[in-house]
């Protein structure tokens, strides 16, 4: 593998999520964006078995890259080879089951402990200075699969200490048996939050977000000093492996030759 030396931000983000997906587990994402792709990608490279359930119902598609602009949710070439399409209902009834191992999730906002806003910013709820598309199956995927992970980009409006609205549960308060209280089963929640400088998991204990892992082109104080709140650190902080020239060959040439989603982001340059 070549270490790569020009990348977007949305390509890194993909990326990491990418190498983070277990063969023969089960995968809820939205049906486009960052949290599809990374899925997809890992499909094609090292989990070809995984099972992907997307919000509007499909099972195990094989989506047939590229996808037209607007047709990653309900197209024929995103849920292509799907072994069952049913409904964003019959998706979350098997999450109750406990059927759903991962969920990946896109966030405005997320607080330390992995509570996230993707329903509006500003104002309040009624009068929000911009509304968002909302929960989606979100709600239902945070509260009941067995980890979640959760993508956004590394800024203070985004690592938030208090979010302008909680539109899915994480560990809520921290306390002990939070979510069971709330009447989530136990076991469950939020596992990694990802993105492009940096990977955040939580503590056992104490259920607040702890510093992982952090790109070898930035450092523990950059990233802290893009966070409204101040998380745990871990005792090594790991540093995560650029992308690889093959990774993102398959991105650019056969999955968004158009860049519409890899190609967002700041572009970053190794020396």
């Amino acid at each position: 593998m070549t270490t790569a030396t020009a990348f977007t931000q949305h390509e890194v983000a993909i990326i990491y999520l990418a190498r983070m997906v277990e063969e023969d587990k089960s995968y809820w994402t939205p049906g486009g964006g960052r949290p599809g792709f990374a899925l997809s990608l890992a499909q094609k490279l090292h989990a070809p078995n995984v099972m992907r359930m997307t919000e509007e119902g499909c099972i195990s598609a094989q989506p047939y890259f590229p996808i037209e602009p607007f047709m990653y949710m309900g197209g024929a070439r995103s849920n292509y080879r799907g072994v069952l399409w049913t409904s964003m209902n019959q998706i979350c009834y098997y999450n109750t089951l406990g059927l759903v191992d991962y969920a990946i999730l896109m966030v405005l906002e997320v607080d330390p402990y992995g509570n996230f806003n993707s329903s509006m910013i500003g104002g309040d709820y009624y009068h929000p200075q911009r509304r968002f598309g909302g929960a989606g199956g979100a709600n239902e995927m945070a509260s009941l699969a067995w980890r979640t992970l959760l993508v956004t980009d590394q800024d203070r409006r985004k690592f938030v200490k208090k979010c302008n609205f909680i539109t899915s549960p994480g560990y809520l308060d921290g306390s002990p048996n939070a979510r069971e209280r709330a009447g989530m089963p136990a076991g469950t929640g939020p596992y990694r939050v990802v993105n492009s400088e940096a990977i955040f998991g939580y503590d056992e204990k104490t259920h607040y977000m702890k510093l992982l892992a952090i790109s070898s082109w930035t450092t523990v104080a950059e990233v802290l000093s893009k966070m409204d709140f101040e998380p745990l650190i871990a005792e090594k902080v790991e540093t995560l492996k650029p992308p690889t020239e093959e990774e993102l060959t398959i991105l650019r040439t056969e999955m968004d030759p158009e860049g519409r989603v890899v190609g967002a982001g700041e572009w970053i340059l190794l020396e």
